[in-house]
């Protein structure tokens, strides 16, 4: 009976690998090495565990049902290793090194460039690398180990995870610049009855949010999904509907102008906060991330 002694991480690496690619060539370029040594591994994985992993002949290669059993394990088996190792460099230095960091569209483009500069003068060692993804793809990556932090709008759907706040973020009304509404200072919520509300498409968290708003006070949909704000703030500008925005985006999508931006009462928000995963390593980086974030805020808002 084979022992985790039989098996080399090497193996497992090149297992994955092959599944990835599915090709030995592809593999092998992949791994830096010969394709004849990471055919070698692969066969020898197989007469250790006593499985066929994949089909294989001249025209192609297969993952057989066993084998993605295995390599599913063996994708585990690896990350598990990854994070071995970079819990122990968070040992020595927790705030050095590299931490990746997933950001949801609404808050990436009028967040980042305020928290930056501030992040990398904090922390000199600190290397950060951003992925813009939404709420969803966030969590899954924090539960599968390939993000170390997240940073997004608070939503029930995080269980698992722990979190920092940043600050709130409040919703305004975006108005095209001749729109009756645009006459009063600030709006009821119960003013947005009937009108026609551009939103974003599925699967982003502002939009549940923005829906919530036009239940509540009976506006109506607008056959537009957006995949950015951008786009609802120009669509807003030619007459198209109006919308909801997040303040933190008002000064990046109302840079000419071009739209009358008023507050409602009461006055909706979301919650932005760092979050990751129930006793990560990184749970002292994202406490850490989150205070320089808010003082780089308040700053910006002086």
């Amino acid at each position: 009976m084979a022992s985790a002694s039989d098996v080399s991480l090497r193996q497992l690496q090149y297992v994955v690998a092959v599944a990835d690619t599915l090709g030995f060539h592809k593999a092998a370029r992949q791994c830096a090495v010969s394709q004849p040594s990471l055919s070698a591994q692969v066969k020898q994985l197989e007469d250790v565990l006593g499985l066929r992993l994949f089909e294989r002949d001249r025209r192609r290669v297969l993952v057989t049902p066993a084998g993605r059993d295995i390599v599913d394990r063996a994708r585990r088996a690896l990350r598990e290793v990854e994070e071995l190792v970079r819990a122990a460099a968070k040992q020595s230095d927790p705030m050095a090194g590299p931490v990746r960091i997933g950001v949801i569209p609404t808050v990436a483009p009028y967040l980042l460039p305020e928290v930056v500069p501030a992040i990398h003068a904090s922390f000199t060692g600190l290397r950060p690398s951003f992925t813009e993804t939404k709420t969803e793809t966030i969590v899954a990556s924090l539960e599968a180990g390939t993000l170390d932090l997240g940073l997004l709008a608070l939503v029930p759907e995080l269980d698992g995870l722990e979190h920092a706040e940043i600050c709130e973020d409040r919703f305004v009304v975006a108005l095209p610049k001749d729109h009756p509404l645009a006459k009063r200072k600030l709006l009821r919520q119960s003013d947005l009855e009937g009108e026609s509300v551009l939103l974003l498409d599925d699967g982003h968290c502002f939009r549940t949010q923005a829906l919530a708003v036009c239940e509540l006070a009976g506006a109506g949909r607008a056959e537009l999904a957006a995949t950015s704000l951008a786009t609802l703030a120009q669509m807003v500008s030619v007459g198209a509907g109006i919308t909801l925005l997040p303040s933190l985006a008002v000064g990046v999508e109302n840079r000419r102008g071009q739209l009358e931006v008023r507050r409602l009462t009461p006055e909706p928000s979301r919650t932005l906060a760092v979050v990751w995963r129930a006793g990560s390593v990184y749970e002292g980086v994202g406490r850490a991330l989150a205070q320089v974030m808010k003082k780089a805020l308040r700053t910006a808002a002086a």
